[in-house]
């Protein structure tokens, strides 16, 4: 009596990603005259019977290895081959055992359902992003920023990461512009992500740190101010009612990060016709708006200069009682005493002139006198020089008072 067929082994559960191949075994020993059909539950479908493929789609093939194995196979596994798989064996009640085909499809974000790529709302409004997308498993929807900040929800709760296909984001502001990153997932790599750009517009606003800036004629000076504004905005600086352009007398220097702006203007060589009033002007489609800054002279620091004390015009010389002054300026010398004058007219006799205790500042003309002071480093002393060279030095004197007053027309005074 020959052995009744049976299933060596049970159908296993194959899970496969759409497009690629699955492949269901179906083991029977001592199958004998029997024939092996497999088909698809779902469906109601006869897909073989033993070594023959009944069904007209092309993705389905049988084959059998000689050991109690035949093997269906799936090319190119679509959604709707999802389902469960019968394999029966024609016996007389007839056996059979099921396996199911699991066809797993990796998220795709549907555009046409979701929120454009870019969007745009004014300042203080409300919007409602949103982001749909198909897969099998059904995928879930997550919301990040792409620069990393918090996204801030029902106006006072921040999150990193937001659950759900619609965000909604309640009066804007500036602060929340950027792009929002659309992330959905289901397990079955890869996942998908959409980004969507949201522009907050606002007009023009400026901000100048320093409304007064003072300088020397003849320097350079920087002045700044910095702009908000979206959509992006024109700046320029104007001058007298003239838009300033760049040329070797003014630099301008202009960085943008967003929607915010900072711009420099640095004058060269300032000049009388430099000052005034510049002002920093910012204009977009929504608004414009300005800053001024007022650029006035600093007069630089007097240059420190030797001190010099000019006295008037002193009798310089005393001859026979008579007084002749000389319009000279003169440079005051430390005083000496008098017991040293006295001592000196004694050593050099009754004849000898006398010169003050004051020299000159010399323009033009002779200056003399007698005894330097020995702090300006010049040692003079009268008891060296013997008293014929004080007689020559005496009449070489008053040669140069007669020829002084011959100058000055005032002879007979002399």
């Amino acid at each position: 009596m020959m052995d009744e067929p049976r299933f060596a082994q049970p159908i296993p559960n194959v899970t496969v990603a759409v497009g690629r191949d699955a492949n269901l075994p179906c083991v029977v020993e001592h199958l004998g005259t029997y024939k092996v059909a497999w088909i698809h539950i779902d469906r109601q479908m006869i897909l073989t019977i033993h070594r023959h493929v009944i069904s007209r789609i092309p993705r389905y093939s049988i084959t059998y290895d000689n050991s109690n194995t035949w093997m269906l196979h799936v090319n190119q596994a679509q959604q709707e081959d999802r389902g469960y798989y019968m394999c029966q064996v024609n016996t007389n009640p007839m056996i059979s055992q099921v396996g199911y085909l699991q066809v797993v499809v990796p998220p795709n974000i549907l555009d046409i359902e979701s929120t454009p790529s870019s969007v745009a709302v004014r300042e203080n409004q409300s919007i409602n992003m949103t982001c749909r997308a198909d897969g099998f498993p059904t995928p879930k929807i997550i919301w990040r920023r792409e620069d990393g900040q918090s996204i801030t929800v029902e106006r006072k709760k921040k999150v990193m990461v937001y659950d759900g296909d619609v965000l909604h984001l309640t009066k804007l502001s500036r602060n929340e512009m950027g792009a929002y990153l659309c992330i959905a997932t289901n397990g079955i790599p890869p996942s998908v992500s959409k980004r969507i750009i949201l522009d907050v517009e606002f007009s023009p606003m400026i901000w100048v740190p320093n409304q007064l800036v003072g300088a020397p004629s003849g320097t350079d000076v920087t002045i700044d101010c910095h702009t908000e504004a979206h959509p992006r905005a024109i700046i320029y600086w104007v001058y007298n009612q003239v838009m300033v352009l760049p040329s070797k007398k003014y630099i301008i220097d202009y960085n943008e990060n967003s929607y915010r702006a900072h711009m420099k203007l640095t004058i060269k060589n300032l000049s009388a016709g430099d000052f005034g009033n510049y002002r920093c002007i910012s204009k977009n489609s929504l608004g414009e708006t300005e800053g001024s800054i007022r650029v006035y002279e600093i007069p630089l620091p007097a240059t420190p200069s030797k001190q010099v004390t000019i006295a008037e015009p002193k009798e310089i010389a005393r001859v026979n009682d008579t007084t002749t002054k000389v319009s000279q300026p003169e440079i005051l010398f430390p005083a000496r005493p008098e017991s040293n004058i006295h001592n000196e007219r004694e050593r050099n006799g009754p004849n000898s002139i006398q010169i003050e205790r004051k020299g000159t500042l010399a323009i033009g003309s002779f200056s003399f006198t007698d005894s330097p002071p020995n702090e300006y480093g010049i040692i003079s002393k009268a008891n060296k020089i013997n008293r014929r060279m004080l007689s020559e030095i005496s009449a070489t004197i008053m040669v140069f008072v007669n020829t002084l007053c011959i100058s000055l027309k005032i002879r007979s005074s002399c």
